[in-house]
């Protein structure tokens, strides 16, 4: 590795470390006073949760680390032009074609920025999603993924995609807390990240029968007693269920993003069995654990010699995933997603949609 790759990785990995070792975001108003007293009884999976990516999907163009730390980024496109500059506490994001250009404010940083970061800015009181976004392995800009094909026609269109309704109460209700109304956007209510309420609901109910010292008044949903199916539901709420992968456009490789899916397809899938849960790996209050061996005891729960329910692995018994859920990169992404779709690669074998 030369030098300047050198450098990249060490402040690649020093902003991480920032990221994690930074006090939570200060949200506001009944959120923030439900979260306070979510960690006052369940510290062990309030407190570690605040430290997370999911806590931190989405910040404000003041809190984001990447933008902070960045004072200007550039990328070039044909004609096109763009700038990401730092003033302050606000980033701004210009785009120009040498003749016309448009310049706004960036409002919202979608995404930590462990693989990417994408913008969201106002322009005539219309959102947009920007064109180009931050990805970490380049330290830089890249088109946004979905926007590398799509040749704009005019400077609105290169700037960014202009976000429907759906796309505000969708993207907004998957990376912030409180930020839908039934099927509305409601950006006088969000908090961003996911915190708390966005997977349990809300608290003030709970709160209220808990110091009335009755369990009954406004019980919240035991989200552990979920079986695999319901939990894979839930899950793909934000990472895309079954059904809706299933159903519509063919996606090819794109899909590997949307790990209900691919889970649901592999060929040890169980519906009812609690050991292929998306929970029986990952703990949704802690970060995603990234060390491969760490997951042996769970393939091996099913997969040990010992057990009659499935075979072992003839190969080796150790790093299991790194073999059976191989990491693939979308073309423009700058990232490698891991492939939830258990399987024996074979070597030079298409990718399995």
């Amino acid at each position: 590795m030369n030098r300047c790759g050198l450098i990249i990785v060490l402040l690649s990995a020093l902003f991480a470390l920032r990221a994690f070792s930074e006090e939570p975001p200060k949200q506001a108003g009944n959120t923030q006073k439900g979260m306070r007293e979510c960690a006052t009884c369940h510290p062990a999976e309030a407190k570690p949760q605040a430290f997370t990516s999911m806590a931190h999907a989405l910040e404000s163009a003041s809190q984001s680390g990447i933008l902070k730390s960045h004072e200007l980024l550039t990328f070039k496109d044909g004609n096109y032009s763009y700038r990401i500059e730092r003033h302050g506490e606000e980033s701004s994001y210009s785009v120009s074609n040498g003749q016309e250009t448009v310049q706004a404010q960036i409002e919202w940083a979608f995404g930590l920025g462990k693989a990417g970061q994408t913008y969201v800015f106002r322009k005539d009181g219309n959102f947009y999603e920007s064109r180009v976004s931050f990805y970490n392995e380049i330290d830089g800009l890249d088109f946004t993924i979905g926007a590398r094909n799509k040749q704009p026609s005019n400077i609105m269109e290169a700037a960014g995609r202009l976000m429907s309704e759906g796309d505000k109460a969708s993207c907004f209700g998957c990376h912030a807390t409180n930020a839908r109304e039934g099927h509305q956007f409601a950006l006088d209510k969000l908090v961003p990240g996911v915190q708390c309420e966005r997977c349990h609901g809300a608290t003030e109910g709970h709160l209220a029968g808990i110091k009335q010292a009755d369990k009954n008044t406004g019980s919240m949903k035991h989200l552990g007693a979920m079986s695999t199916e319901e939990m894979s539901n839930f899950c793909g709420q934000c990472h895309r269920t079954w059904e809706e992968i299933a159903s519509g456009p063919k996606l090819g490789i794109l899909n590997v993003r949307f790990q209900p899916y691919r889970l649901t397809e592999s060929k040890c899938y169980d519906s009812e069995d609690s050991r292929i849960s998306c929970t029986a790996c990952h703990d949704p209050h802690r970060e995603v654990d990234a060390i491969t061996k760490d997951y042996d005891s769970k393939c091996q729960a099913c997969h040990a010699a010992s057990k009659p329910t499935a075979r072992a692995c003839r190969v080796a018994q150790t790093n299991c995933v790194s073999c059976h859920m191989p990491r693939i990169e979308i073309p423009g992404s700058h990232h490698q997603f891991t492939d939830h779709r258990i399987r024996i690669v074979k070597v030079n074998a298409p990718y399995p949609e």
